[in-house]
């Protein structure tokens, strides 16, 4: 079977179910597990690479208005690889090749391969499309393993804050996990419940709900107890070149979490915001930054950035 993925997390459920020889189409933003930004790439982005924070966000708002995607299929490289199975997303109106392109590419394509669209709002609707992905690629058994050993690292986390939060005494910190600075977005989908799960309460974002614009004084009311920055499709090196829009903001340095020095910054890219295997990972991390003295951090994976008070406060 010839599969193209048209997104990252899709590309890692692929891969994470064993089917990484029959991989053969990818788009410009897979990047894991190593190797695959090797294959073709089935897509083009029209954000400059030098675009800024609120560049970006301009664009995306322009695109939202026409309906227009920022990310088209490449159909000459697409035709080549004659994919009997496409990978999709209908989740997020502009993170990926429009759903209409899809289709339309597909009923044009000899055989007219199968388009599985994944569009998970929560944790558990992630393992449900991987599952999907499985029936699809006719690996049902090892998508089922594979959910049971995700679901198992989830309720270890879980135990060990149900354990802590027991405890006579221990508060849950109010935090905000963060997905964009300019303009300031909150995270939705799946983020506020790994929040919990991790030990912290959300108090900005919405379970379930699309990430949104956020307005500076609705999170400065909030005043968190933690910042979580986990910028969507921003490595941390990219999110830290934004941190002096974040100290422009008014009262930024008089808030909770900029006093206490409790400012994390997670690879925003690899996790968070990739509904595939690694929110499992993204749990883990946020779970070790809310309460590294019970949730230790498996090995392999990167501990979130805590940023000094240099950082955090401009000159």
């Amino acid at each position: 079977m010839n599969i193209i993925s048209l997104l990252p997390s899709a590309t890692e459920i692929v891969c994470e179910l064993g089917l990484t020889d029959q991989l053969v189409g990818v788009t410009h933003e897979c990047d894991f597990p190593i190797g695959v930004e090797q294959l073709p790439k089935v897509t083009r982005t029209l954000i400059p690479h030098d675009a800024t924070s609120g560049e970006i966000d301009t664009m995306v708002r322009e695109r939202l208005q026409t309906e227009r995607a920022l990310y088209s299929l490449d159909m000459p490289v697409v035709e080549s690889l004659r994919p009997d199975l496409i990978v999709t997303q209908a989740l997020c109106d502009v993170c990926a090749v429009a759903e209409s392109e899809v289709n339309a590419a597909a009923c044009s394509l000899p055989g007219q391969p199968r388009v599985v669209n994944l569009e998970p709002t929560s944790l558990s609707e992630m393992f449900d499309c991987i599952a999907l992905v499985g029936e699809a690629a006719n690996c049902s058994g090892r998508a089922s393993a594979l959910i049971e050993s995700l679901r198992l690292r989830v309720q270890r986390v879980r135990e060990r804050t149900t354990e802590l939060q027991s405890r006579a005494g221990v508060q849950v910190p109010d935090m905000m996990l963060l997905e964009w600075i300019d303009p300031p977005f909150s995270a939705g989908h799946w983020s506020p419940e790994l929040v919990r799960i991790a030990g912290g309460k959300e108090c900005v974002g919405e379970a379930g709900e699309r990430s949104v614009t956020t307005s500076w004084d609705r999170i400065r009311e909030a005043d968190p107890d933690v910042l979580f920055i986990a910028c969507c499709g921003f490595n941390v090196a990219r999110t830290l070149e934004d941190l002096p829009i974040l100290r422009s903001y008014p009262g930024w340095s008089e808030m909770k979490c900029v006093r206490e020095g409790r400012v994390y910054v997670v690879d925003g890219s690899a996790y968070f915001s990739r509904p595939g295997p690694r929110l499992v990972d993204s749990l883990e991390i946020l779970a070790n930054a809310l309460h590294p003295q019970v949730h230790p951090l498996p090995s392999g994976l990167p501990a979130a950035l805590q940023l000094t008070s240099e950082q955090l406060v401009a000159d």
